[in-house]
């Protein structure tokens, strides 16, 4: 009898503490929920290939595209798995555009105008120069098109020369030397 009421106080205990621990984590829980979640663009893998994001952002040429991409809510976007192809205007090409222009898309007011421009350089799949053809177009997010051509042995979207292309772990990026704008 006294072996019988033991391992009932202590199935008891076991209980009572086990119900304590659950509230305990479902109050933590509840906390970490409570705080702002962070999209896929802040999660920190050291091991794993580097996405489109993290891929334009250890580029110093790139700021002012990484700046843009923020500023448009689409880093989250970019940085899921994809595969998506990034034709990516460098810091130079966006020095090209009239003065102001930048500074004023990124503008939270103007928003919707930058996301636009931004779609219109990106594609869902991957697309190698290798197999672009001359006078092939692609539907871009946007939904609008960019017309590929090739001359010389080099290839060119909507006129702008791809200069690089560089392969990451959602897609690749395309290099290139002017901020396409949608028609």
């Amino acid at each position: 009898m006294k072996k019988s009421v033991k391992l009932l106080l202590l199935a008891s205990a076991l209980v009572i503490f086990g119900c304590k621990k659950t509230e305990a984590t479902s109050e933590a829980t509840e906390d970490a929920a409570s705080t702002e979640s962070v999209g896929q663009s802040g999660v920190v893998d050291e091991t794993s290939s580097p996405n489109i994001v993290q891929t334009a952002s250890g580029s110093k040429d790139h700021s002012t595209l990484v700046t843009a991409v923020k500023a448009a809510g689409l880093a989250d976007a970019l940085s899921n798995a994809g595969p998506f192809t990034v034709f990516a205007p460098t810091n130079a090409a966006f020095d090209k555009l009239p003065a102001g222009t930048v500074e004023g898309l990124l503008k939270p007011e103007k928003k919707e105008d930058l996301k636009s421009i931004l779609e219109y350089h990106t594609y869902v799949g991957v697309l190698k120069t290798d197999y672009m053809q001359d006078g092939q177009e692609f539907e871009m997010v946007t939904p609008q098109k960019v017309k590929i051509t090739k001359k010389d042995g080099k290839t060119y979207v909507n006129g702008s020369e791809i200069v690089a292309s560089i392969e990451t772990s959602n897609g690749i990026i395309h290099v290139i030397g002017d901020v396409l704008l949608p028609k």
